[in-house]
């Protein structure tokens, strides 16, 4: 009994390090050209409030914003940080993305969305949200 025993531990434990390893991996897989959220500052018009969007689950929204609103132009256009969707669509399914976001941002109101585009309203002005992969 000792030897079946430690045999199925012995499997539990590789099955949780190939897990944990299958959940940080994808996350440090960088390959193609990168994508970036872009904030370019607009005309007034329909657009969700940044204050309503939470840096911990939008960080390239939030990212893209700052770089936007912390350079004190009329018509400034920030970015976020880059993100390599990694080969095959593998990453995608286990990280977080900006596709992710614009989507989710895109959700809280239809009106303030276009097919490629969210707009958000930061520091009463409105700035079209995109995903880009021109810095």
């Amino acid at each position: 009994m000792r030897q079946i025993t430690r045999r199925v531990t012995l499997a539990i434990l590789v099955a949780i390090v190939l897990l944990l390893a299958l959940g940080a991996l994808p996350g440090y897989l960088k390959s193609g050209d990168p994508y970036y959220v872009t904030a370019t500052a607009t005309d007034d018009r329909t657009a969700v409030p940044a204050d309503a969007l939470a840096p911990n689950r939008y960080p390239y929204t939030t990212a893209a914003l700052a770089n936007a609103t912390g350079n004190g132009t009329e018509n400034a256009t920030g970015r976020s940080g880059p993100y390599w969707k990694g080969p095959v669509g593998f990453k995608g399914a286990f990280t977080h993305s900006p596709f992710d976001e614009i989507d989710a941002i895109g959700q809280r109101n239809r009106s303030a969305t276009t097919d490629s585009a969210v707009f958000v309203r930061a520091n009463g002005t409105v700035y079209r949200l995109e995903v880009t992969q021109t810095p």
